[in-house]
């Protein structure tokens, strides 16, 4: 009997026991906040190298002023409450699920409309030498303009894993910020998106209004609310699902490794059909 613990004690020494691999998730705080405060706060720190995420709540009829940082690029994401933002002396509108990028303006000033809270995802990405050469071949427009959407204005576009009845969206494409792109995906239940890989790139999901779904990576699952903040595993083969009559909204972010990476985004095939329908 010793004999079979001393032997298990030395397999145990020699193959650690592997813990289950998780899904990081964080809720985000979207109550409204004192008219006298700016909230902000990080979001899941350290799970990727060079990216920064903070959830800011700004009070009614508040305004908070962004400066430019030299060797960063910042990229705002608004999902609820409403205001505006000025940059370089032009006003840009801000409502529930609006983009918005200053690239290498020098200050932002970002202003809540009265008795509405406003709460975004600012994103922070330190460039890398590379990131700096890269920036210098994109197009102008693309890397010394703002960049502002409102995301159902954004185009559309099919991937086989994904069911006919998903409306998918490219919010932010890549050659602006070097590799990075985002998007949304949006459906109603019973639907899913299918199980994938990309060891190329982590990716961020950020739970837009009403999302109700779950989350699997290889033997881990997660169920994913609405303002919920959860890091795919890099590697991880994953997946959505959403129950009927739930809703799947979410924004997803890539962060690719290199720019070889960035291939990945031809799965990603435009719905011209889509967009021709929207615009008539």
């Amino acid at each position: 009997m010793k004999k079979n613990i001393l032997s298990l004690l030395t397999l145990f020494a020699i193959f650690p026991v592997i813990q289950a691999q998780e899904i990081p998730l964080e809720q985000l705080e979207t109550q409204s906040i004192s008219n006298s405060k700016m909230n902000s706060k990080s979001i899941l720190e350290n799970e990727i190298e060079g990216i920064h995420v903070d959830h800011v709540a700004l009070g009614d009829d508040k305004t908070q002023v962004d400066t430019y940082q030299e060797g960063y690029r910042t990229i705002y994401l608004f999902m609820k409450g409403s205001g505006k933002v000025i940059a370089a002396d032009k006003s840009y509108e801000i409502v529930p699920e609006t983009i918005f990028l200053p690239n290498a303006i020098d200050h932002i000033k970002i202003e809540t409309t009265p008795s509405e809270t406003l709460h975004y995802l600012k994103i922070t990405s330190k460039l890398t030498d590379q990131d700096i050469m890269d920036l210098k071949e994109f197009p102008k427009e693309n890397t010394e303009n703002v960049y502002y959407a409102k995301f159902t204005d954004c185009k559309s576009y099919t991937e086989p894993i994904k069911s006919p009845n998903t409306v998918s969206r490219t919010i932010l494409p890549n050659k602006i910020i070097p590799r990075i792109a985002m998007g949304t995906v949006q459906t109603t239940g019973p639907d899913k998106v299918g199980a994938h890989e990309h060891p190329m790139l982590e990716q961020l999901f950020l739970g837009l209004t009403d999302n109700d779904c779950t989350v699997y990576a290889d033997d881990a699952q997660v169920d994913f609310p609405e303002y919920s903040v959860l890091h795919i595993p890099l590697g991880s083969s994953h997946s959505v699902t959403v129950e009927e009559d739930k809703v799947l909204y979410y924004v997803w972010m890539d962060f690719f490794k290199d720019k070889k990476g960035e291939e990945w985004l031809k799965t990603h095939n435009q719905d011209e059909d889509k967009d021709h329908k929207k615009k008539k």
